[in-house]
């Protein structure tokens, strides 16, 4: 994992390619993976996040974080986890740190089961509900490629259409320079 240059991790934003695809298995918890953990915590934290995946700060990796309370005493650390969701569907309003400005309905199952594997290298399970199922399935989504521009109807992305499209222009001016 020592191909990651941590110091170069930031926030990325839709529509950025590293955004739509699935991402790579982490093979070894090391120094730069706590790094990496580290810098994923600063970066939800400034943007006052309650969970933050790899891919959003930049980095291929079937990884996130999550602190309800959007701060370090409670992070949790999951790396290459498998989400079960279960229970009934809830249609409730989202917002993505890399779709800023944006809130739409998604939806999402009131719970879930958890099992991945921690900065130690344990591996843990947890079942959740309400806000902590619905942030393990939003984080989920973004290490398979999945944002919440593509969990949008027709009726949502016409609502959005023009922070959509800034951001889009956004991306592209960043491509030219």
């Amino acid at each position: 994992m020592s191909e990651i240059d941590v110091s170069k991790c930031c926030l990325t934003h839709y529509p950025k390619e590293i955004l739509s695809k699935q991402t790579r298995v982490t093979e070894k918890i090391d120094e730069t993976i706590r790094k990496l953990v580290d810098k994923m915590a600063d970066i939800m934290i400034e943007h006052k996040g309650i969970g933050l995946a790899g891919p959003q700060a930049g980095v291929d990796l079937r990884i996130f974080i999550i602190s309800l309370d959007g701060g370090k005493e409670n992070l949790k650390v999951f790396i290459n986890p498998t989400v079960t969701p279960t229970g009934e569907l809830d249609l409730i309003e989202e917002g993505c740190l890399s779709l800023p400005g944006i809130y739409t309905k998604v939806h999402r199952y009131q719970k879930c089961k958890v099992t991945a594997t921690d900065l130690d290298g344990n591996e843990f399970t947890e079942e959740a509900e309400g806000l902590y199922a619905r942030a393990l399935q939003h984080e989920n989504d973004h290490i398979n490629g999945v944002t919440i521009a593509d969990k949008m109807g027709s009726a949502a992305r016409l609502v959005h259409r023009k922070r959509l499209k800034k951001l889009f222009e956004e991306y592209q001016k960043t491509m030219k320079e």
